[in-house]
């Protein structure tokens, strides 16, 4: 089921804290991370998956890269899946070693390759060309490699990552020769991951893609290639909405972990969860600034649109919404909720029934923690908003809004255009 929470005198309560009460304090827009349900989701899924086997678990950074929220993993133990030398150096800058870090690139320039060599990560390689120009730049480096397991599943066709052609991933049948030549290239190679997608919902994909690795580790062993691990990437969905059924993470750890130990000699096992970790442990605060009835529709305008969260407008995803300062009060009508962008598609909800808001209301939207504000944006000229951490009825600034004058700070006017 999706997340519920407190409420005290009508109002939402995060981590302890009134929501209304950190929208008058911080501003909105406003993010608002709960520490407290980041570390419960982490050990939820690691002690899922260590009561059977090594589990290593390196949280899939793209999701949310606030130093904060990495400073939490890192002290939970958690690893990183870093796409990025940005990911990588911001991981770093959070105190992660760099033996805690996997770096999984696509279509990586011979730049980066390098930058993210010379911080000494491990990395998991996607392709032939970076396996044979790695080879170049930093011979006998660590590595794992990604694989296609023409196994796909996801919330949306933007985020199925593991279908047969696919962008991602070395396909099913050079995989064999790809090790081979890692192996005479002098590679210090270490395992072999795949990732199908990211929101399934169904344990079934995720054992037809084991059952593809497990294949593949056992040919590999032919090799002379004995694997340290088995990266079944991440992926783990979450319920976006009030009565949807829960992955059961115990189940799906439970047949997995089975299947390696009885089908392999591999016995560390590594997960990639980002939107498991951090989506429920986030909650966006918006203000009601206008209500506007069309005849046809009936619109609730607020200060947060497709910049602060895309994904309603990009994968056509749902997230519940509630007023905040109105908590248990009767639900009236249906509303679509709206930001100040100046775009039709620019929206949060579609036909949500919610009680009647008035013009300063707080809104708040559910499970924002997971590609909310690591996709947000300065379209329309809009800075990006703040964050705040929430713990034992404390709350914390944790990014500072963005100033306009700080959205200009890396353009130049040619003198020429200054007359």
């Amino acid at each position: 089921m999706m997340r519920e929470f407190e409420t005290k005198d009508s109002n939402m309560m995060i981590g302890g804290v009134s929501a209304p009460e950190i929208a008058r304090e911080f501003g909105t827009p406003v993010y608002v991370v709960d520490e407290a349900r980041i570390r419960e989701n982490y050990r939820k899924v690691y002690e899922a998956y260590s009561r059977y086997m090594d589990t290593r678990i390196h949280y899939a950074c793209k999701a949310n890269t606030s130093l904060a929220v990495l400073r939490i993993l890192e002290q939970e133990g958690s690893g990183i899946d870093a796409v990025s030398i940005g990911e990588v150096r911001t991981c770093l800058k959070a105190g992660f070693t760099p033996d805690r870090i996997m770096y999984t690139g696509v279509n990586v320039s011979n730049r980066e390759l390098r930058e993210v060599a010379e911080t000494g990560v491990m990395i998991n390689l996607d392709s032939v060309s970076e396996m044979e120009r790695l080879a170049e730049i930093s011979p006998g480096h660590k590595v794992s490699f990604r694989i296609t397991p023409n196994v796909g599943s996801g919330h949306s066709a933007k985020v199925i990552t593991g279908s047969k052609g696919a962008k991602f991933g070395i396909p099913l049948d050079q995989v064999i020769s790809t090790y081979a030549r890692a192996k005479d290239l002098g590679f210090d190679i270490k395992g072999i991951h795949a990732h199908i997608g990211s929101g399934g919902q169904s344990v079934e994909p995720f054992m037809d893609m084991v059952e593809v690795l497990i294949n593949l580790t056992n040919e590999i062993a032919e090799l002379g290639i004995d694997l340290e691990f088995i990266d079944i990437g991440g992926g783990i969905g979450v319920p976006y909405k009030p009565q949807e059924e829960e992955m059961d993470v115990g189940e799906m750890a439970m047949n997995l972990t089975d299947m390696i130990l009885e089908e392999t000699d591999v016995r560390t096992i590594v997960l990639e969860p980002g939107r498991y970790i951090v989506c429920d442990a986030v909650v966006l605060l918006a203000t009601v600034n206008d209500i506007k009835d069309t005849g046809v529709k009936t619109y609730i305008g607020t200060d947060a649109g497709f910049n602060t969260l895309i994904r309603p407008a990009m994968y056509d995803s749902y997230h519940h919404v509630a007023i905040a300062n109105r908590m248990g009060k009767a639900c009236t009508r249906k509303y679509d909720v709206v930001g100040p962008i100046c775009e039709s598609g620019d929206y949060i909800a579609h036909d949500r029934v919610l009680p009647d808001p008035q013009e300063g209301d707080i809104l708040a939207v559910y499970n924002a923690g997971a590609y909310g504000f690591s996709m947000s944006s300065n379209y329309n000229s809009r800075p990006l908003c703040a964050e705040v951490l929430v713990n034992d009825g404390q709350a914390e600034l944790i990014r500072e809004a963005e100033s306009i004058e700080e959205m200009w700070r890396h353009q130049i006017v040619p003198k020429r255009l200054q007359r």
